[in-house]
C-alpha cells in the first residue's frame, strides 16, 4: 500500500520516470572518434605530403564503424595565412619564425579554402561524420589542434559539441602524428576527456628525425593512451 507516506500511484509515476531516464542514457554516445585533417594536401601527391598518409584512409573507414559519434577536423586556411613560407620573403618551408610571440614552423601553401587540396581525401567515407570543425581560418595564427588555435585564443566549438553530446572518451586518428594529432589529443586530455590515439591509423611528418617518436612519448607522458584501432572497441 503506502511507503513513506506516498501513494501507490505516486510511487508508480516515480518508477516510470526513472525507467525513462535510464533508457535515454543508454543511447547517449560516450565515445567519439575524431578524424584529423584527412585532406588531399596531406596525402603523398599533395602540397604538404605526409609520408604514407594515404594508408590511414582505409583504416579510418574501418574504425568509424565502431563509433556512434564521428567528427572531423579540416585545415581551412586563407591564401595569405601566416604559416605559409611563401608570404615571408627569404624564408623556406621548415624554417621557424616568431609569430606574435608564438614559435611558428613555416609550411608550403596548403589546404587553402575551397581548393582541391583542402578537400577530404576522395577515398574517405564521410557519411558517418556528424560535424566538421574547420581550423586555421585566422590568417594571423596557426591551429594545429582541432579544439583551439595555437595561442588558445579562440575555440573551434569542438569541446562544447562533444560535452553537449555526453562524450567522456575521445579517440583520435589522422594526420599528422607530430602536429595536428598530437595537439588535438593533448587539448582533449586537458579539457577533461579520457583520450586515446589510434597509432596505427596515424602518420607523421617527422620534419626532424625523431619528431614522431617524441610526439608519442610526450602524449603518453601526459596521460594520452596510445593504442591500436583494433583495441578501440574494448575501451
Amino acid at each position: 500500500g503506502l511507503r513513506n507516506g506516498c501513494s501507490i500511484s505516486r510511487q508508480l509515476r516515480f518508477c516510470a520516470c526513472a525507467v525513462s531516464i535510464t533508457s535515454e542514457r543508454e543511447y547517449v554516445p560516450l565515445k567519439a572518434l575524431i578524424l584529423v585533417d584527412l585532406q588531399n594536401d596531406f596525402l603523398p601527391m599533395g602540397a604538404l605530403p605526409v609520408p604514407d598518409g594515404d594508408q590511414v584512409i582505409p583504416l579510418a573507414n574501418q574504425i568509424q564503424q565502431r563509433f556512434d559519434l564521428v567528427v572531423a577536423t579540416q585545415d581551412w586556411h586563407p591564401s595569405n595565412h601566416a604559416s605559409f613560407a611563401a608570404i615571408h620573403p627569404g624564408k623556406m618551408p621548415g624554417d621557424v619564425i616568431d609569430l606574435d610571440g608564438l614559435q611558428q614552423t613555416l609550411w608550403p601553401v596548403h589546404c587553402v579554402q575551397n581548393t582541391v587540396g583542402s578537400a577530404f581525401a576522395p577515398g574517405l567515407d564521410i557519411s558517418r561524420v556528424r560535424k566538421i570543425f574547420r581550423k586555421g581560418t585566422d590568417p594571423g595564427i596557426d591551429s594545429y589542434s582541432g579544439f583551439f588555435d595555437n595561442g588558445h585564443h579562440k575555440s573551434t566549438g569542438l569541446d562544447f559539441y562533444l560535452k553537449q553530446a555526453g562524450v567522456t572518451k575521445t579517440f583520435v586518428l589522422g594526420l599528422a602524428t607530430d602536429y595536428c594529432v598530437k595537439f588535438t589529443a593533448m587539448d582533449a586530455l586537458e579539457l577533461g576527456f579520457a583520450t586515446y590515439v589510434l597509432v596505427d591509423a596515424c602518420r607523421g611528418v617527422d620534419l626532424q628525425t625523431g619528431d614522431v617518436a617524441a610526439a608519442l612519448h610526450d602524449m603518453a607522458t601526459a596521460g594520452v593512451q596510445i593504442i591500436t584501432g583494433d583495441a578501440s572497441w574494448k575501451v
